[in-house]
This record gives structure tokens, C-alpha cells and sequence, in this order.
């Protein structure tokens, strides 16, 4: 196809907005998928993007469209997720078109999200065509979205197109202002084929399948091609592209995308964002595409240890087509050979962790999520924490910096003081206040991002009635009085509960812990104590009740000093029984607790 007749763009907007939606009626109006074989959220591909309604992952789809003008273009599209935790996943599809179709929801308006994307792509300097989705709802406020896209996002509203993806209203428009308003792909003038991966995935038969960009050059069967990034010289042995399934085609050239495969077994030997080029005449490394750095910590472990190798290989695969989550083998002694597992977020770390469990049927479990944290020494030296296991003695640290977020949360009116208060109790502080229309506010704040991970999404949500939304980014660090609370099982440490927390919290969060706890081990035949402690002090305690038999049962009246006698008989016995005793905890204990 000629470099004028190519168009590569992405949808991005904010979480059910549309997006693939919108995807599912491109893809029925231009024919790339025959009737009979149409279904609801095609390009979603996993069981858990339609059970949750969401988009995790960006899917590329090459169509082929005949314009008004009477001329054939081919149209490359990547629908992209719309959670903050997945913004990796857009900023890496940005890469590799020249412009977006930014929805906007006609009922909900300009979201945080929709805010967020909408500036990684200005960063990308990318052409926006704005389009206002879901007018046919009863409650759309096409005025109101209007005026938002002019006053948030600085976009001309008589730009924007209405359409609703549901009944196929505006979709030939938006494919008509795709061909109009986005320029076509163009030459680097790089000396050879200078290609873009932005996208990966392992299949058993093929090895890696990596989604690529011709920014120069053609690529086909039987070339030779250098990953810059490794240094690895490999034979491609196939190229094409989706529709939305994988199609071989002869070749690909300048402006295209598509996938290939060359003789990649290990997950390991491919980047994301790394460059192809011809070996005996490389071309320069295609800029602009920066590393993500994981957000949340977590461990995660077989439930079986003999599990541990198959572990490690499933992470390799599940990294190739998720290359913002990392992870490097730890042991614990609760729980045996594992992995310290970092993510972008706390939805982020769900769906890595459920999709190791369908995916690749491993049986694992998951300790506390934690962040990471600067740690000053006594002896002048600066180390990173991100596992509270790591943290160092009270005596021998000077002082603790914790990760903060700036957060922006978008919310009704009615819900400001509401919102505020949440922030405060998450130790966060409010610095600007600002009004969107008549009914929305956007409060800029400050927070901790040990606060947020686990429930400050839910929250937002609940106390809104739904009608909140969040996006947050990295603001440095901040001094804070954090100490480190263990949990002690009949006075032996278990690392696997322990956590680090701010010095007003330790209380409320070791009584949590120690009655979760008390709730989920099984009895023994001796009492056993529960103790969370800040250093040496306990600042909550439970005690699993022991079994009990009934040693004076034989006992028919008599003198009670023989009651006596064989009581005491008992209470040494448990008393020996509880110095040599060890409690077993079992892995369903585990998980409760680290639910809780």
C-alpha cells in the first residue's frame, strides 16, 4: 500500500467509555469480520476483560477501507485499555501510531483518565480527533461534554463527532476524519529497516510473536535482523498481520504494522520498545519510549514448592505480553521459594495474579502488597526497601522516606466534603480545588502511596455512588514515621504477615491482624498466642483457645484433692507440649489474612 494511503491510529479514553465498543463497529463497517462471525467486545480476548468488562490489553487490527473519495486506504488501529494501572500499555501503542480518537462519555463527560491519556498522547505529538460517544442514552449531555472538551482539554468542540458505538451512529464519520485529519506515516531516512516493537507475546509453536511499526524499510521472510537492544542477529521466518487473528502476509513496509517471528525461544532475549534494523547496515535507535517502574510490591509463591520451576517459566511468558510487571526469586521461611513481583497498581496485581491461575493453572498465593520505601542508615548509606522483611533495625536508621502520589480525583458536588474527609484519613493533604462545570469538581491532593493501594479506589467509588473517578502519578518522597509491625505465632516471627506501616496506624492495623488471625488457625492441643509488636513492643495479642479434654471425667465424687492431682497432671503436660510444640499454619490461614 502506498505511504498516502496508510492511517495508523488508537482509541484511548477513559475506563467504559466505549472504547471497544467503538473497535467492535470499525471492524463490522469496514468488513474486516464477516457478520456470522461478530460477537460483543471482540477484541477482548481474555475470559477476564469480558467478565470484567474491561480492557487489559492493546490489541492491533489492520482493515482495509474504501473512502468517499473513492480511494482504498489501510487503516491500522490499537484499542487501548482506559484503568490507570494500565498506562504502560497505552503510552507503548501511542508509539506507534500518528493519531487518536479520544471518547468522550456524552453522560459522564471528561474523566481523569480521559484527561491523563489525552496528554500522554500530546506528548507523543500526536493529531486528536475528539468524539463525543453515547448520545442515544437517555440522560447524555451532549452541551456539557461539549464545553468540557473546550474548557479541560483545550480541544475546538465543533471538531468533535457524535456517535454512538452501541447503534452504529458516526461511525463512517469518524472513519472519514481518520483518512482527513490524521498524516500519514513518513520516512525516518534512516539507511535501512528501522522497525518499532511495542509488543510481545509467547506462542508454543512460533516462540515469541513480537507486534512491530516499519518506520523504514521493508521486512519479510528470510531477512536477517538485529534487536539493537540485545544484540541478537535473528532470521525472521514470518511476518503479517491481525485481523484481529494473526494472517501471514509477503511482506511489510514503511508505515505498516504487523507481528513477527524469528527463532526467539526465551522470553528473555526481547525488550519492549526495542528497535530492529539490518545487520550490515544498522540504523539508529528509534527514540522516545521510556521504562515504566513498578509502583506496588508483592511476593508470590507456589502453594506447592515443587511448582517453583514451572512458576518461573509462566512469569517469563505473562512478562513478554506484560512488560510493565518485573519480578526476581526471594524465599521466605514461612512460605519457601518465591518471587518478589513489582506492578503499577493494585488492580494491576490482581489480573497478573489471576491470570497466573487460569492461564497457567498455577496454584500461588500472595503476601501483603507493600511499596518502596528510602531508607537512611546511621552510617551515612541510602538503601531501597520493598520488602518489609529488608527493613533494617530501629537503631541503626536515622530516618524513613515513603513514596508520595499526587492524585486527581473528579467527583459531583455534592460529594466534596465527602472526599476530603477520605484524603485525610489516608494521611493525605488537599492543594488545589477546582470547578469543571456546574456539577464536578477536581480536587488536587497530595498522598502516601502506601495509603491508596489497597481500598482508596473502591472508596472513591462507593462514597460517590459511582460517579467518582481517579488518575494518580509518582510525586517523590517524603519523610514519615514508619515502623515495621511484625506478627509472632506462639512467639516465633512470621515474615510472610509482616508490614510496614505508618506509627499511628501499627495499633489499629496489629488488632486487625491478630483477631483475623485468631479467626483462621486452627486449635491445638495448647493455647497459642498471637502478637503484633512494633520492635519489642506488643501492641495487640489473641489467643487460639486449646482443646480440652476432660481428665476428671472418671472422677464419680471422691476427694477433690484427686481432681486436683490430675488436673495439674494436664497442665504440666501442656505446658511441656507448648515449649516443644510448633504450629503448622495452613495456606488457606494465609490467604484470609492477607484478604483481610
Amino acid at each position: 500500500m502506498e505511504l498516502d494511503h496508510i492511517r495508523n491510529f488508537c482509541i484511548i479514553a477513559h475506563i467504559d467509555h466505549g472504547k471497544t465498543t467503538l473497535s467492535d463497529r470499525l471492524l463490522s463497517l469496514t468488513g474486516t469480520v464477516p457478520e456470522r462471525e461478530m460477537e460483543e467486545q471482540l477484541l477482548d480476548s481474555m475470559d477476564l476483560e469480558r467478565e470484567r468488562g474491561i480492557t487489559i490489553k492493546s490489541h492491533p487490527v489492520t482493515m482495509y477501507y474504501k473512502a468517499k473519495n473513492g480511494e482504498e486506504y489501510e487503516l491500522n488501529l490499537i484499542d487501548t485499555p482506559g484503568h490507570a494501572d494500565f498506562t504502560y500499555e497505552v503510552s507503548r501503542s501511542l508509539s506507534a501510531c500518528e493519531g487518536a480518537i479520544l471518547i468522550v462519555d456524552a453522560a459522564q463527560g471528561v474523566e481523569a483518565q480521559t484527561v491523563a491519556n489525552y496528554y500522554l498522547a500530546i506528548k507523543k505529538n500526536l493529531v486528536i480527533i475528539p468524539v463525543i460517544n453515547k448520545i442515544d442514552l437517555p440522560h447524555a449531555n451532549i452541551e456539557m461534554a461539549k464545553k468540557q472538551i473546550e474548557d479541560i482539554l483545550a480541544l475546538p468542540s465543533e471538531d468533535a463527532i457524535l456517535a454512538s458505538a452501541k447503534e452504529g451512529i458516526g461511525i463512517e464519520e469518524i472513519l472519514e476524519a481518520v483518512i482527513e485529519r490524521v498524516p500519514p506515516p513518513s520516512h525516518t531516512g534512516a539507511p535501512s529497516l528501522q522497525g518499532f516493537g511495542y509488543d510481545s507475546y509467547f506462542d508454543t509453536y512460533k516462540g515469541v510473536v513480537t507486534h512491530v511499526r516499519i518506520y523504514n524499510g521493508t521486512l519479510k521472510a528470510g531477512m536477517n535482523v538485529r534487536l539493537l537492544h540485545s544484540g541478537k542477529t535473528v532470521e525472521v521466518k514470518e511476518v503479517g498481520s491481525f485481523n484481529p487473528k494473526p494472517y501471514i502476509r509477503k511482506e511489510l513496509n514503511t508505515g505498516e504494522t504487523g507481528y513477527f517471528t524469528a527463532n526467539i525461544k526465551s522470553p528473555l532475549d526481547v525488550k519492549m520498545g526495542d528497535t530492529l534494523t539490518d545487520p550490515r547496515n544498522p540504523s539508529d535507535e528509534i527514540p522516545g519510549f521510556k521504562e515504566v517502574h513498578p509502583m506496588v510490591f508483592s511476593g508470590i509463591y507456589p502453594i506447592n514448592s515443587s511448582d517453583f520451576e514451572h512458576l518461573k517459566v509462566n512469569l517469563a511468558k505473562l512478562q513478554l505480553s506484560d512488560p510493565a510487571f518485573v519480578y526476581q526469586v526471594e524465599s521466605s521461611a514461612a512460605l519457601g521459594f518465591g518471587f518478589r513481583c513489582g506492578f503499577l497498581g493494585l488492580l494491576h496485581m490482581e489480573i497478573v495474579q489471576e491470570r497466573l491461575r487460569r492461564e497457567y493453572e498455577m496454584a500461588i498465593i500472595a503476601t501483603y502488597p507493600s511499596v518502596i520505601y528510602h531508607v537512611m542508615m546511621t552510617n551515612g548509606e541510602l538503601i531501597d526497601v520493598d520488602n518489609p522483611v529488608l527493613l533494617p533495625e530501629p537503631n541503626y536508621i536515622q530516618w524513613i522516606e515513603e513514596p508520595m502520589v499526587k492524585a486527581f480525583i473528579l467527583c459531583p458536588n455534592e460529594y466534596i466534603g465527602d472526599m476530603m474527609a477520605l484524603v485525610q484519613e489516608k494521611r493525605g493533604t488537599l492543594t488545589n480545588t477546582e470547578t469543571l462545570d456546574t456539577r464536578r469538581v477536581m480536587l488536587s491532593c497530595r498522598l502516601p502511596l502506601n495509603e491508596i493501594l489497597i481500598d482508596f479506589h473502591d472508596r472513591i467509588k462507593s462514597t460517590t455512588r459511582g460517579y467518582g473517578s481517579m488518575d494518580y502519578q509518582h510525586d517523590g518522597y517524603q519523610r514519615a514515621p514508619m515502623v515495621k509491625l511484625d506478627v509472632m505465632i506462639n512467639g516465633e516471627p512470621v515474615d510472610a504477615f509482616s508490614c510496614i506501616v505508618h506509627r499511628e496506624k501499627a495499633d489499629f492495623r496489629g488488632r486487625a491482624l491478630a483477631a483475623k488471625l485468631k479467626e483462621v488457625i486452627p486449635s491445638q492441643q495448647f493455647a497459642i498466642p498471637i502478637q503484633a509488636a512494633v520492635g519489642g513492643k506488643v501492641v495487640a495479642r489473641e489467643t487460639v483457645r486449646a482443646y480440652r479434654k476432660d481428665v476428671t471425667a472418671k472422677c464419680y465424687g471422691g476427694d477433690i484433692s484427686r481432681k486436683r492431682k490430675l488436673l495439674e497432671k494436664q497442665k504440666e503436660g501442656k505446658k511441656r507440649m507448648k515449649a516443644f510444640g510448633s504450629v503448622n499454619i495452613p495456606q488457606e490461614a494465609f490467604i484470609e489474612v492477607l484478604k483481610a
